[in-house]
């Protein structure tokens, strides 16, 4: 048997890629794949706070808890609407900022400065600023509604239970669609002025435009902002806890917001976990379903 002799120069142009991502690697192990780990294993113990020292394993137990669950089921019902129309209604109105910020006006630089504001401020900030606009006296929404002649009499936006959802999911909206608004702009930039030109002279109108070039052209930028902005919503909380706190009653649950609750103001650790990998399994499913049509576009 005979060995090939090693050679350091190859041998280190392959290790050097690995050794270069090796940090990285490391430092998301550390913060991302050691934690899903560690609750993952605690979603399989009964761990209540009060009783620290007594955390019996339970198997799958917490999770046939959670299916039995009423509030689970009314928290994923909600967190399915939550995601759907929060997240659709980002992408319509970034889509459409995107496309007017495209245009050349005079003050268009400015613009694209000032739509980033509602990203970029905290979303305790935003929360505050929109309950404040909800206010049932002295919110500046009812008044303008009334003065308009939408509504005869002021409403309770963040108290009746059939309102409240969608009076919180108008305030992500307007806190979110400046991501679409600025990842889509810059797909705009990127596409040849030739295609547009020779659509024009072909006789092409703005909207055929739009369809057969715009579109197919951000596709793939598209597909990716709506995969992450799905995620981040999905697993947003912080605006539903600072207006509603989950309510009135079960009106504004969410999935996320109920394991937080569970965990934090329940105390039972285990269940709140468990809850949070069943969320953590379906975005899987999310990203799983988009990297095999990625895979398949890409191969065809």
């Amino acid at each position: 048997m005979t060995f090939k002799a090693l050679n350091p120069s190859r041998f280190l142009a392959r290790a050097t890629p690995y050794a270069m991502l090796a940090p990285a690697v490391l430092v998301t192990a550390a913060i991302v794949f050691v934690p899903v780990g560690r609750t993952m294993l605690l979603s399989l113990h009964d761990m209540v706070l009060f009783r620290p020292h007594d955390v019996p394993f339970v198997g799958l137990a917490n999770y046939t808890r959670a299916f039995a669950d009423q509030v689970f089921w009314i928290s994923v019902g909600n967190s399915l609407l939550w995601v759907g129309l929060a997240v659709a209604l980002q992408f319509l109105l970034g889509f459409v900022t995107a496309l007017l910020l495209h245009r050349s006006f005079w003050w268009r630089d400015a613009a694209r400065a000032l739509v980033v504001v509602p990203w970029a401020l905290p979303s305790v900030i935003i929360g505050l600023m929109w309950t404040w606009m909800y206010d049932f006296n002295l919110g500046v929404m009812n008044d303008a509604l009334v003065r308009l002649g939408v509504i005869a009499k002021p409403i309770a936006w963040l108290a009746d239970p059939d309102l409240a959802l969608y009076a919180v999911i108008l305030t992500l909206t307007w806190q979110g669609f400046p991501f679409f608004a600025v990842v889509l702009l810059a797909g705009l930039q990127a596409i040849p002025a030739e295609l547009y030109e020779a659509a024009e002279v072909d006789g092409a109108s703005a909207w055929q435009r739009l369809l057969y070039i715009t579109i197919p052209s951000l596709a793939g930028v598209m597909a990716t902002a709506l995969l992450l902005r799905t995620i981040w919503v999905a697993n947003s909380l912080d605006v539903i806890l600072v207006m509603t706190g989950g309510g009135p009653g079960l009106g504004t649950h969410t999935l996320p917001l109920y394991a937080f609750l569970r965990a934090y103001s329940g105390m039972e650790f285990g269940y709140g976990a468990a809850l949070a990998v069943l969320l953590t399994l379906a975005l899987l499913g999310v990203v799983v379903a988009y990297v095999v049509r990625a895979a398949r576009e890409a191969g065809s």
